[in-house]
């Protein structure tokens, strides 16, 4: 393998080998042109959230910290399509499945929700895995033993850490957060 392969995520190798196989199907004659219809797993197009504007009191407030912005539904919108653009949605999608976990009662749909952000976020080559070291990631496996609503504690501490520090100012700054303060 080339070096440049290497320093890919193993999501990108995964769906370069996909891309691959597809287009080797297509490069063979079909018998008929069903054959060259090939499923391709996307994303649902996600239906813009219709939020209420926050009034220019709500987002001057959010300058004073990311919990400002997080305890809004607003400012968790504006703030998840900004991290979009820097491509690490992946980060407050997994404080807002924390966040969900957390108010859940059930012991079988805690065990489910607690399997799928293990699955999506926490697992090495997650679909959207977040960016915590192997310490954390043992915690969070050890805590998978007993749930409790404090499963994901270490971990969302640590991603809301990295938002903050790092996406926060960031956003703060961003033309999208400007133009609600005009």
């Amino acid at each position: 393998m080339c070096k440049g392969l290497a320093a890919l995520p193993q999501t990108c190798l995964v769906r370069a080998k996909e891309i691959k196989t597809k287009l080797g199907t297509l490069l063979q004659k079909p018998e008929n042109a069903i054959d060259l219809i090939i499923p391709y797993p996307e994303k649902p197009e996600r239906k813009p959230e219709k939020l209420q504007r926050p009034s220019h009191e709500e987002a001057v407030q959010w300058r004073e910290s990311l919990d400002r912005v997080l305890a809004n539904d607003c400012g968790v919108a504006m703030f998840r399509s900004f991290l979009r653009s820097e491509f690490s949605e992946e980060n407050i999608e997994f404080w807002v499945a924390c966040e969900d976990f957390k108010k859940t009662n059930s012991p079988m749909k805690m065990a489910n929700k607690a399997r799928k952000i293990y699955e999506d976020f926490i697992q090495t080559g997650g679909p959207k895995e977040v960016n915590i070291d192997h310490v954390t990631k043992d915690i969070t496996l050890r805590n998978l033993v007993d749930l409790s609503s404090a499963t994901f504690d270490v971990a969302q501490s640590r991603i809301f850490t990295l938002m903050e520090k790092d996406s926060f100012g960031r956003f703060l700054r961003s033309e999208m957060y400007q133009e609600l303060m005009k």
